[in-house]
Formats: structure tokens, sequence, C-alpha cells
């Protein structure tokens, strides 16, 4: 094999193994405070607009299913520079995805989704007091009395959820 070849096959193969360490690391990256997707029944007639989650898949919407079967969902750890985002699936993107849906049913970290004939007011909370709080639905909701924080890249989460700084 000619040496310019066998360098351009070293230097694709190392872009390839650099491409698969920024996929698998930023799932690796814990920082700040972890923010969390927290689930409360709500009576029927108090949500004003909600977002059918009887038929959400699993793997797409992992923090909304996970809030809405035990009360809260796993951590999730924003990363360094607001890197890790465009890399990993966040609960931001689920409330993203919910607002697609149906824009009034979700407004800045809150939304309201149905599944069954119950009605869930899901709300993201940061911090330590989301992390004690546990039970199982329904149950009292953690209050985020952290702000959130702002990012290099578009401003806070709540602002992006709102279109704002995009």
């Amino acid at each position: 094999m000619r040496r310019i070849t066998r360098n351009v096959v070293l230097v694709v193969l190392a872009v390839l193994v650099l491409l698969l360490a920024l996929g698998a690391l930023p799932s690796l990256l814990r920082s700040g405070d972890p923010y969390y997707l927290t689930a409360q029944t709500v009576e029927n007639g108090s949500a004003p607009a909600t977002v059918n989650a009887t038929a959400l898949s699993e793997r797409r919407f992992p923090y909304t299913t996970a809030a809405l079967d035990s009360g809260r969902s796993d951590a999730y750890y924003d990363g360094p520079l607001g890197l890790k985002e465009a890399f990993t699936h966040s609960p931001f993107d689920e409330l993203s995805e919910l607002a697609a849906r149906n824009a009034s049913a979700v407004e800045n970290r809150t939304g309201f989704v149905t599944r069954g004939n119950a009605t869930y007011r899901l709300e993201l909370v940061r911090g330590e007091e989301a992390a004690n709080a546990t039970g199982s639905v329904p149950r009292a909701n953690a209050t985020n009395a952290t702000s959130m924080a702002s990012r290099t890249t578009g401003g806070s989460p709540t602002d992006r959820l709102a279109g704002v700084g995009r």
C-alpha cells in the first residue's frame, strides 16, 4: 500500500474514533445541577390544554414516560459550554416536542399531558430539592427555587422552549 493511501486511511480511522468518542462522552459528563422532569396528577378541568401521552414511545420520550410512571425522571446533567446538548437527548427536547404537538399545552418548563383517564402536570425542575422528592404519582411536586442557568448557546433552556434566542 502506498504511503499516502495509508496516511489517508489512518486519518479517516482517527476521525471515526473521535466521532464515536464525541457520541459517547457527553452522556458521561456530569456538571452542574441535575434537571428532572416531574409528574403530578391534576384535576381534568384545571389543565388549559393537554397532549395525549398514551401512545408516547418510551424510546423517544424516556424522561416523560419515566416521570409519568414513577413521579420523577432520571437526572439529566448539563454539559460544559452547552456542548453536551448537541449530542444527547434531554428533557428540554421532550418538552419542545410536546410543545410542537400542542403549543398551548406547554408553557416555559411546564406541560400538561393526558395518559389514560388521568391528566398530569409535567414540570422541569433543577437541583437537589427535586432529587429528594421521591414517591409515586400522585405526590407533592418539588418546587424549583433556583433559576435556570444561562447557557452559551441560545440563552436559558426556558428561553429555548419559548422560542427565544434561536
